[in-house]
């Protein structure tokens, strides 16, 4: 069943460390330079309820996060090279020589809500993507029971194949939500954007 995002619950862990007949599509064959992004975190983040929790889908792909804020940029950037052992290990582990990464944060709305981190999986071009391997950002990881309020963040290590630049639908626990397609619609706009910044920015001698 497809829930329909709702709000973003902040962006607290960057803080403290991070159609209809046509889909939507982000063009990956040109390189977009850094720091002429603007984009908000919630403006491009998969949100959705259980009802228990708030679940928080964010894509680190480059492609993706060069068009956020220099700051949020900045911060992803910074708290992946941050995990890049733990990243790497997990994925040679798995047999991944180029992982697709995903920050998933999980929010609890109740007292003693229970999330299961592997049951976080993406639909793309057909196939289903299952987590290889996890990095925990946060102490709470590893219980995985949370107070109301509490959140429980971690960096995702997926094989690489994930189209980012595509729609594609986020699942966990039997429930759908493929609104990266609104998302997709607004990196489109913004990467026009941040290619025109970028141009109009005087030549350096």
């Amino acid at each position: 069943m497809k829930q329909t995002a709702v709000s973003a619950v902040g962006g607290v862990m960057i803080a403290v460390l991070l159609s209809a007949c046509q889909p939507a599509r982000v063009s990956a064959q040109d390189t977009l330079p850094t720091g002429f992004g603007s984009l908000k975190r919630d403006d491009i983040v998969v949100t959705f309820s259980t009802g228990t929790l708030q679940i928080q889908f964010l894509p680190l792909d480059e492609q993706v996060i060069r068009l956020l804020a220099p700051d949020t940029y900045t911060s992803l950037t910074q708290l992946i090279k941050q995990k890049s052992a733990e990243i790497t290990d997990q994925a040679t582990r798995a047999g991944v020589s180029t992982p697709s990464l995903v920050m998933v944060t999980f929010f609890a709305v109740v007292p003693q809500a229970r999330f299961t981190p592997e049951d976080v999986n993406v639909t793309s071009r057909g196939h289903l993507f299952r987590p290889v391997g996890i990095v925990p950002l946060s102490p709470t990881w590893g219980s995985q029971q949370l107070d109301a309020r509490q959140q429980a963040a971690a960096i995702y290590v997926f094989e690489s194949g994930i189209a980012f630049q595509e729609t594609l639908t986020v699942t966990y626990e039997g429930m759908a939500n493929d609104s990266w397609t609104h998302a997709l619609q607004r990196l489109n706009q913004e990467r026009a954007r941040v290619l025109s910044r970028a141009q109009s920015q005087p030549a350096s001698h």
